[in-house]
């Protein structure tokens, strides 16, 4: 697993189009740090991906980071996996924020396996579609 690391947060790369983000404790996301966040997915994935964001820390994003995140256009799907009510909270409140961008975002506890599960959603979420297409011919019926 390749792991880069950025002014506010550790990127590991977990698969050929699947990033995961663990921001640091106690930091306000910038809109300069969502740029410093998107400039390295984009130099590593050349085709959809998508981002796992590990919650185990707590921190917060300024109100001009939270309208820009997630808006990469071969960024596919983000899940959130949260370990608390207040990060629970504050996903609620991005994804209120963000309802008009239709964002594919979804939301996993972290207290009931939803890092794994946020990983398998992923790997579907990036499904090719001639992927699905070949699946359903090759399946039994």
């Amino acid at each position: 697993m390749d792991k880069h690391r950025l002014s506010f947060a550790t990127v590991n790369i977990l698969s050929h189009n699947i990033a995961e983000l663990i921001i640091d404790n106690d930091v306000e996301v910038s809109l300069e740090m969502v740029e410093e966040h998107d400039q390295l997915l984009c130099s590593i994935f050349n085709g959809r991906f998508g981002v796992l964001v590990n919650k185990i820390n707590t921190y917060s994003y300024s109100f001009e980071a939270t309208l820009s995140m997630g808006s990469m256009a071969l960024m596919k799907a983000i899940a959130i996996v949260n370990y608390s009510a207040q990060g629970e909270q504050s996903t609620q409140k991005i994804i209120k924020t963000r309802i008009t961008d239709n964002l594919n975002l979804k939301n996993f506890s972290g207290l009931e396996l939803g890092w794994q599960q946020a990983v398998d959603w992923l790997n579907q979420e990036l499904l090719d579609e001639n992927d699905m297409i070949t699946n359903k011919q090759s399946s039994p019926t």
